[in-house]
């Protein structure tokens, strides 16, 4: 089928996370965490000394690794990078904004969620009847 994006079929496939440092120890402890020989982390503690340019590296860093298949980011984290986030359109890894202990979730910053309104709005059946 051409113009359809290739799904990579690994029998394994890792978790990174983008967030506060609560919600990494929480998926640290349920087993999330990984050390790749290199010593690189599938994770990224955000606090108050990290830059804007440290997640953008982070985030395309976890979305173009062969071994990634979700990206869990907290809402206010992506909020930083927004044009980032809203910009990818790969199937996998896929993004997912999650809230954190501070900052609630909020669905209309959530990119997936206005994508699925987008896609199934009565707008963009219309436009495809003509």
């Amino acid at each position: 089928m051409a113009g359809r994006a290739q799904i990579r079929t690994n029998k394994s496939a890792l978790i990174a996370m983008i967030a506060d440092e609560d919600t990494i120890t929480g998926f640290l402890l349920a087993g999330v965490g990984n050390v790749d020989l290199r010593r690189k982390t599938n994770y990224l503690i955000v606090d108050s000394k990290t830059t804007v340019k440290q997640i953008e590296d982070a985030f395309k860093e976890f979305t173009t690794k062969d071994d990634i298949g979700i990206v869990l980011i907290s809402q206010y984290v992506a909020n930083m990078i927004r044009f980032v986030v809203d910009s990818y359109n790969n199937p996998i890894p896929a993004i997912l904004e999650i809230p954190s202990k501070d900052h609630p979730y909020d669905p209309a910053h959530d990119s997936v969620l206005s994508r699925v309104k987008h896609l199934f709005s009565s707008e963009s059946v219309a436009s495809d009847r003509r």
